[in-house]
């Protein structure tokens, strides 16, 4: 039997890849005033941003209670007797807590291993995808614990925010709230450091910091992933994707748009690269 995967949606993966590799994403909630969105489920990232940037009222989010991640796993639990649940970054969420907790609530028998990813995004989505591949070539729980864990140091996930004001307002500033203060008009460049964001660099113009994101990512002689992902800069994220097949298969690049709970902190005008190193021989 094959090892089933679970994540939660802010690692950016897709559904039609999700789909594809047989991953299950457990939707994360974003809230308006009295209204209630499963992240990716019954909001788009569309409408999200639309009235991320037009709305009045600021969103708030909140992760999946333990109960709906025992759900999942008992009725995962009917197809396989081993589970791999890898989640965003337990200094930015309750959601590791809630899926560890949720292994005592399932009904049915079934070996579930859970591991806190300590980064976001498609820091984690590309872990979760490069696991759940292994996974499908007949890759067991252990073997997988273990790949995932010395995964993790070599997930590189950097971002440009066009403003800190939504991270500090949503309260996952981190390690870069010593940056509160700035100049607006710089772009601040994060990234993911002991689990939580830390910032890298800052430029005055978004051309100087994507020509950081693009250099950053040819840093790197081995990659086995990598990924671009943005809140509501599709145009610049397909300049980026197209100078990026320089050095890396186009067409292997994953893209994305950023999800509602992590663009309720992220904010509009945000561009990311995500490099999976590969393993070193």
């Amino acid at each position: 039997m094959t090892v089933k995967i679970v994540t939660d949606s802010l690692s950016d993966i897709t559904s039609d890849v999700a789909e594809g590799l047989g991953i299950t994403v457990v939707p994360l909630t974003v809230i308006f005033g009295h209204e209630s969105f499963l992240d990716r489920v019954t909001i788009t990232t569309d409408e999200f941003y639309h009235r991320l940037i037009h709305d009045s009222v600021w969103p708030t989010t909140t992760q999946p209670a333990p109960s709906i991640f025992a759900d999942i796993y008992d009725k995962l639990a009917e197809e396989t007797e081993e589970i791999l649940a890898v989640t965003l970054s337990s200094k930015m969420s309750g959601t590791y807590e809630s899926a560890l907790n949720a292994k005592s609530l399932i009904t049915k028998k079934c070996r579930i291993e859970v591991i806190d990813s300590l980064t976001v995004g498609m820091g984690l989505g590309l872990i979760v995808i490069a696991a759940a591949k292994r996974a499908q070539n007949g890759a067991k729980l252990d073997e997988l614990s273990s790949w995932v864990r010395q995964a993790m140091s070599r997930s590189h996930f950097v971002v440009c925010l066009d403003t800190l004001k939504y991270l500090a307002k949503g309260g996952r500033i981190g390690k870069a709230k010593e940056l509160l203060g700035s100049l607006l008009s710089v772009k601040q460049l994060l990234s993911v450091k002991e689990g939580e964001l830390a910032p890298l660099t800052r430029f005055r113009s978004q051309a100087a910091s994507i020509d950081y994101l693009y250099n950053f990512a040819t840093g790197f002689a081995n990659i086995e992933e990598m990924a671009v992902e943005h809140t509501t800069l599709p145009d610049e994220a397909d300049k980026l994707t197209d100078r990026l097949g320089a050095i890396y298969p186009k067409d292997n690049i994953y893209r994305s748009t950023v999800s509602p709970v992590l663009g309720t902190h992220a904010g509009p005008g945000a561009l990311a690269i995500t490099i999976l190193e590969a393993e070193r021989k």
